[in-house]
């Protein structure tokens, strides 16, 4: 309706409208919305409807005959505006990302030339019905079409206002040549990016209007015949720019994707869904020594049946205790089962996709890319277990996943225990066991034996709280709260080794900053991605916004506009957007927030939701800034506050103060402000120019710190070591010693000089194109080094020190300087602040004392450091992500040497 009552108003005023298609994803739905108004009686004697064709889409012949058919069939006359096309860097990443079989675009210039030249071909042979448009400044395109075009003119050429004056001067000066301007017109703020952009094409390397004006090419290079280049090569792709299945090779495989917006993919995936509707799955213990079966209800039809649960016995905890063996396979065997059971995931996509949509409550889109990230997961475990040639197994680890990733958290915690070659105990969430034991069973399928991995289905009390407090556990990863991670650190500090490690990643009240530079569009989409896909059930979601005042007004006004396109429905329906909260506690707990919210008058916009199910709408809350937010609200709901410029560095003292450290995005075209910002911020992954959810494993390790997570990051280079055995000194201590005062330990702490924080190491990762992924590592913070003899106190504090950490030395008989002659009272250590571990070798009583005492302080879980080579442990990672796309375009490609495809004319 909107695009025909502009093309009305265009004929009143006898105007020409032209409707862009530049995005590929959009391609049909523009084609669809065009057809609607071509050939309509009230837009009889207007022939100034247009379409523009970008000619380094693979589908833009076929566009151009469907354009031709249309118009013939309806006797209608249209416009087409033949470009070589814009968004190229754009259309590689999605495609990497997306995990399809094959770029849209092309991806080498003299193919896109060709494509043009074809395209102008075509469209000078349909004259009849379309009226040729050819946008460029390439000297060679134009004077192909010249060569084919008949000498009537009908047809005509466009530049850019400001460019490519000179050459189109010289098509006026032939007969009937016609030539448009195509000149920007609005706001300076509207079209700095826009202008950005064309600069960033004009400039790069390969572009006609670059090489024109550098004498380092010559004219038989700047004139270069495309076909006889695609001639010489043989070959349609770029050598440099891998196919999306081939993103991270040759170490591993990337993820089968599916696009949604595809209709193929769309009926292919809903031929594999209707295999299981009304599918009922049952769950049980691996021995099935169990209880009562429990039913397991679909979180958006509480009433609809999905299957059952038969809980672990205390028995069945036993015997599995009794079963569990390490697998001693050789670690090809077992990367390569790990990757048999990828391949088996892929394979199984209808099931799982119909499982998570059923008791999780995922989205299509989301439960797709759920599974995409089980596969990443065991791909890349297998792969790193291979690098590291890893052959020294912990024992029995004990993997707690959570619900919101039931597939994709609980395969990850697996595949990294197996690939160390530990036996696993796993225990999945309550609410979602049905997808675990469709995930168990394929491990099982792949060939990993069942004593060295089984399935433990129950609640957080008979089964979780079991395995916590087993000091046959040598190990655990944990998903969930923080409140509960430092549960499990008390219990193991009690009853496990001291050495066993715990890999907490937990939660966190993420925030993002938004200045005045911001391209809206773009972060109004981000936003709206951040803060509510997935119902907002992603502990990487945001929470807090910080909009500044220059902006705030229409950024409201345009996310609210956003957010009323979301569709809040039953998640097997493929146009949901957002789907149920996991159960009725969370509903009722998000439902009663957001009610007082509206009752004090905080809540802007709230989008309505189904009546029937665990649904919550949508919600936008006005805050003064993160200090209102005292937890962090598990769903649909994002608060949102204004800041003058001033403001900034206040605003990153309070999100900092908050102790949260997990996501945090920032939205701006200053350089600095983004380096700078994304450096200050004391969290684990930083998300620049994108939205701040959905971590790539291997490309963007993700995990908290502080109170987020105790590290090392998930599907990262330093993951996989914390889960094998290392050598664990153990030396007595010589004399009894005395223990200092608190007071004196305290100003100890106090007076330790701080080392530098800058990076001790940068990683880059491998990235889609468009993106920048950069893995740092930092010092954690001041070490105490507790001996127990002077000579191992040294060496703990050289080693502490070789990574940037300070340390204050412990022990009895310690020389003057930065050491205290004397010991520490554990007790002590509950409350001693600034300190960031504590290293102990001596004997197992006394660590575990040390461990009890840190486990008993409040905030982040601090680690014990028993073993030998303890030095990647007194790190944080931090991974920074960079969208470079954002800014108006990716330099490195639009501007590199690569033949890469770079562009004339656009717009």
């Amino acid at each position: 309706n909107r695009l025909l009552s502009l093309c009305q108003r265009a004929k009143a005023a006898q105007i020409s409208l032209t409707v862009d298609a530049e995005e590929m994803h959009r391609l049909d739905l523009s084609l669809d919305v065009l057809d609607t108004v071509i050939g309509r009686p009230d837009l009889a004697g207007w022939d100034g409807l247009g379409v523009v064709v970008q000619a380094y889409s693979k589908r833009a012949p076929f566009v151009i005959d469907w354009l031709y058919e249309r118009a013939r069939e309806s006797k209608y006359r249209l416009m087409v505006r033949l470009v070589k096309g814009a968004y190229w860097d754009t259309e590689i990443k999605q495609a990497q990302l997306d995990g399809v079989s094959d770029f849209p675009v092309y991806t080498k210039k003299a193919h896109t030339d060709v494509s043009y030249i074809c395209c102008a071909h075509k469209l000078l042979h349909m004259r009849d019905h379309l009226y040729p448009q050819f946008a460029t400044h390439n000297a060679h395109s134009i004077a192909s079409i010249l060569a084919l075009a008949p000498l009537d003119g009908y047809y005509e050429f466009q530049r850019l206002h400001g460019m490519g004056e000179a050459l189109h001067d010289q098509i006026k000066c032939l007969p009937l040549a016609r030539c448009r301007i195509y000149a920007p017109v609005g706001p300076h703020r509207d079209l700095l990016a826009y202008l950005v952009r064309r600069l960033l094409e004009n400039g790069a390397n390969s572009s006609f209007v670059n090489q024109l004006a550098n004498k380092a090419f010559s004219s038989a290079c700047i004139t270069a015949d495309p076909f006889v280049d695609i001639a010489a090569t043989h070959d349609g792709s770029s050598s440099a720019l891998p196919l999306p299945p081939d993103l991270f090779a040759p170490t591993r495989k990337n993820s089968k994707g599916w696009d949604l917006r595809n209709v193929c993919d769309r009926q292919q995936i809903a031929g594999l869904l209707v295999q299981y509707k009304g599918h009922v799955w049952h769950a049980a213990p691996s021995d099935l020594i169990a209880g009562t079966p429990l039913p397991i209800y679909n979180p958006s039809n509480p009433i609809e049946l999905v299957g059952s649960v038969s809980p672990t016995s205390s028995a069945g905890v036993d015997h599995a205790f009794l079963r569990a063996r390490p697998w001693n396979a050789p670690v090809k065997h077992r990367a390569k089962t790990l990757r048999t059971c990828a391949d088996l995931l892929e394979a199984t996509t209808g099931e799982l996709s119909a499982c998570l949509t059923r008791e999780a409550g995922k989205t299509l889109g989301d439960a797709l890319s759920e599974i995409r990230e089980a596969v990443d997961f065991l791909r890349y475990y297998a792969t790193e277990a291979e690098r590291e040639n890893l052959e020294a197994p912990l024992g029995i680890v004990a993997c707690i996943s959570p619900w919101n990733f039931p597939l994709a958290i609980f395969t990850g915690q697996i595949a990294a225990a197996l690939a160390c070659g530990n036996a696993v105990l796993a225990k999945p969430s309550e609410l979602t066991p049905l997808i675990a034991q469709i995930a168990v069973d394929l491990f099982h399928r792949a060939g990993v034996p069942k004593t060295v991995l089984q399935l433990l289905p129950g609640d957080g009390i008979s089964v979780g709280a079991r395995l916590t407090c087993d000091p046959r556990v040598q190990g655990i990863c944990f998903t969930g709260s923080t409140r509960t991670a430092q549960s499990i650190s008390r219990s193991m500090a009690r009853f496990l080794a001291p050495s066993a490690p715990l890999i907490a990643e937990t939660g966190g009240i993420n925030a993002a900053i938004i200045d005045s530079t911001c391209l809206l569009e773009h972060t109004v989409r981000d936003v709206v991605t951040s803060a509510f896909q997935s119902a907002g059930q992603r502990c990487s979601a945001l929470r807090m916004l910080y909009v500044q005042d220059d902006i705030y007004v229409p950024f409201v006004r345009m996310l609210s506009g956003a957010m009323d396109e979301l569709t809040v429905s039953d998640p097997q329906n493929i146009e949901t957007d957002v789907g149920p909260l996991i159960d009725a506690t969370s509903a009722q707990t998000i439902g009663d927030y957001v009610r007082r919210a509206r009752i004090s008058g905080q809540l802007l916009k709230q989008l309505p939701c189904p009546s029937s199910g665990h649904f919550v709408g949508p919600a936008l809350l006005s805050v003064s800034g993160i200090g209102s937010l005292s937890s962090e609200m598990f769903g649909p709901v994002l608060h949102i506050a204004s800041f003058k410029a001033s403001m900034l560095d206040q605003i990153v003292d309070d999100i900092n103060a908050t102790g949260y450290g997990l996501t945090f995005g920032i939205h701006s075209r200053i350089e600095h402000r983004t380096r700078d910002l994304a450096q200050q911020l004391n969290v684990g992954n930083a998300y620049v120019n994108r939205n701040q959810i959905g971590a790539i494993v291997g490309s963007q390790p993700f995990g908290g710190e502080g109170l987020s997570g105790t590290g090392p990051k998930a599907g990262g280079p330093h993951y996989l070591p914390r889960l094998c055995a290392h050598d664990l000194p153990t030396e007595e201590c010589a004399t009894p010693s005395t223990d200092l005062a608190f007071d004196i330990l305290q100003e100890a702490v106090n007076d330790t000089p701080l080392l530098s924080s800058d990076p001790l190491t940068q990683m880059e990762m491998p990235s889609p194109t468009g993106e920048n992924n950069t893995l740092t590592t930092r010092p954690r913070g001041l070490i105490l080094c507790l001996g127990p003899s002077l000579s191992s106190a040294k060496t703990q504090a050289k080693i502490a020190r070789d990574r940037g950490c300070p340390t204050l030395i412990i022990v009895n008989g310690a020389e003057r300087g930065d050491t205290l002659d004397g010991s520490v009272d554990p007790s002590d250590l509950t409350k001693l602040s600034d300190i960031f571990g504590v290293c102990y070798w001596g004997d197992k009583s006394h660590q575990r004392a040390i461990r009890q005492a840190l486990a008993e302080r409040s905030g982040p879980i601090l680690p014990l450091f028993t073993e030998r080579d303890f030095g990647n442990r007194c790190v944080t990672e931090k991974l920074i992500c960079i969208d470079t796309t954002a800014a108006g375009g990716n330099i490195s490609l639009l501007a590199g040497d690569l033949d890469f495809l770079k562009l004339e004319i656009e717009d």
